[in-house]
């Protein structure tokens, strides 16, 4: 505006301006010999005709000035109208979800009192018209607690009305107390076992001793007498401690929903007792297990740590021993909870270290950011140490004449550790501190040299021949002469059956009496994705390749 006013004033002086510069050029001209060509009438028409020009463009940017603050004042108008507009929505929406939270937690309470009145009754312990589908006691919700719960005990509620009825004959083997048919049920609905696993915790509830359900549902955990190699290779077995586990996991989820003076009537003298002759039973048995054995996905371990978490008897053993067996498990998901439910969050440092030195980056990751211990274990580097491990275990077989399954292999576990990495980046939200773009690019280049040793191998054996379709004689098959070298047969004619070239096992340096048996007489070599298995520590190093969490 001052800027304005400035110009307009500029404008007002000009007539006086004009009117000093005429006399200036009357003197001038009288000072002169010679009159000058240039009249004064000439001049004078010049600069009004500039003034006009000069005050008919401002009257124009005032004009546009004014229409510019028209419109500014009518966006700030209709802006303010839709700010309260979505204001007063918001609050209308609000008040209707505090009215539905409170009719849920009305409600719930309300079935609480009913469900109270019910038990009291003698029948109602026994009727069947419940389903064999009791509901699982809580306190009633109160003040705040009631308000910031009430969507989640509302859902709670919901699902046990629901899965209750969708198994009642697990219900019955509950009442029934018959852990072997409890196993075997599990094991018949393992399809389905997510639906499953949220029930048993309401059936448990209808059992007469939850906790000595459980504990008799863990004796057949060890009861095949067989090594522990042999064990693992069982699928039965595997199957039998997966549900022991489950079945602990689903206690602990009922102790958690029940106030601690009915935990500690499940959770009794004698349970605990009983529950610490088994865990006496199973240390030992640990004794012999390798923390890289299980690659961090020990069940006896995890079964061991799960038994004293859920039955509260982890003071009666070592806190450093109990700390020892957290690398044996660091693959499970539970893991973090269970080091926390025994009291093992400030071990964590060491049990991460252990990780790191044992080439088990990404679960030291993965429990650094459980535990919050980022800034001492920076996940960057340590991903970037997994990869030039695996690196440095590539680096000899690819700077010599190495065979052609021998490079698959090692293409397969470059490719396995750099996805692990990559899911790993993904999972934490680490893309700004570890970009993706080169990882990725190196997978898409081992992936296609996957595919073209593939295709160059089918491309290599001899197709046989194939009777013409009119039944005379046999036509040749052509093979493309710029996919393999002409000669490539005449050099193989030799062999007897070349169509085995690349399923022969290959050579490497080892133990004497780990000879190449004959040709004849060996059988498909596979290279798949998982063989290595089969030949352990080929490169002469305990570097393992791992996965994403287990469930």
């Amino acid at each position: 505006m001052e800027d304005t006013q400035s110009v307009a004033t500029l404008i007002d002086s000009t007539t006086s301006k004009i009117q000093q510069l005429q006399k200036a050029f009357a003197e001038l001209e009288s000072h002169r010999a010679l009159t000058l060509n240039l009249k004064w009438k000439q001049l004078e028409e010049h600069f009004h005709g500039l003034e006009k020009s000069l005050k008919r463009r401002f009257t124009e940017l005032e004009d546009q000035e004014k229409e510019y603050e028209t419109k500014t004042m009518e966006a700030w108008e209709i802006l303010e109208k839709r700010e309260a507009a979505v204001m007063a929505k918001e609050q209308a929406s609000l008040k209707r979800l505090q009215e539905k939270r409170d009719a849920a937690v009305s409600a719930i309470t309300n079935a609480l009192q009913k469900h109270r009145k019910v038990s009291a009754e003698p029948s109602a312990v026994t009727s069947e018209d419940q389903g064999g589908a009791p509901f699982v006691e809580e306190k009633p919700p109160d003040g705040m607690a009631a308000e910031s719960n009430s969507y989640d005990m509302k859902k709670s509620y919901e699902n046990e009305n629901v899965e209750v009825k969708s198994y009642p004959q697990l219900v019955k083997l509950c009442q029934e107390m018959d852990s072997e048919d409890l196993h075997k049920f599990i094991s018949d609905n393992r399809k389905n076992l997510a639906a499953v696993r949220e029930e048993i915790p309401l059936a448990l509830k209808a059992a007469a001793d939850p906790a000595s359900l459980v504990l008799d549902s863990l004796k057949g955990f060890y009861s095949m007498e067989a090594s522990n190699l042999e064990g693992k290779k069982d699928s039965n077995l595997l199957g039998l401690r997966r549900t022991c586990i489950m079945l602990m996991e689903c206690l602990s989820i009922l102790l958690t929903n029940l106030d601690q003076c009915s935990a500690s009537n499940i959770i009794s003298g004698n349970v605990k007792n009983r529950a610490r002759a088994i865990a006496e039973d199973w240390k030992p048995k640990l004794d012999d297990l390798d923390m890289d054995a299980n690659n961090g996905n020990s069940l006896e371990a995890h079964a061991f740590l799960q038994l004293l978490a859920t039955f509260g008897i982890n003071s009666d053993f070592d806190v450093e021993d109990l700390s020892k067996l957290i690398p044996m498990v660091s693959r499970r998901r539970q893991t973090a909870d269970l080091c926390r439910s025994l009291g093992l969050s400030e071990k964590m440092p060491r049990v991460i270290n252990v990780l790191v030195n044992n080439g088990r980056q990404i679960d030291a990751v993965n429990l650094a950011f459980e535990f919050d211990l980022t800034k001492q274990f920076s996940p960057v580097s340590l991903l970037k140490s997994y990869l030039m491990e695996a690196k440095k275990v590539s680096s000899p077989v690819k700077t010599g004449n190495a065979s052609s399954p021998v490079q698959n292999e090692v293409n397969e576990k470059e490719l396995s550790a750099l996805r692990a990495v990559i899911k790993c980046i993904e999972d934490h939200k680490l893309e700004d501190q570890y970009p993706l773009d080169p990882l990725q690019k190196r997978v898409l280049q081992l992936e296609k040299a996957k595919a073209d040793t593939k295709r160059a191998a089918e491309v290599a054996k001899p197709q046989p021949k194939r009777p013409r379709a009119n039944g005379v004689g046999h036509g040749p098959r052509l093979i493309n002469a710029a996919a393999t070298d002409k000669n490539y047969y005449t050099t193989r004619m030799t062999d007897r059956y070349p169509q085995y070239i690349y399923d022969r096992p290959y050579v490497y340096p080892g133990p004497t009496d780990n000879h190449v048996p004959s040709l004849l007489g060996s059988a498909t070599y596979t290279l798949s994705p998982g063989h290595g298995h089969g030949h352990g520590n080929f490169f002469g190093n305990s570097f393992q390749y791992q996965a994403p969490y287990l469930h």
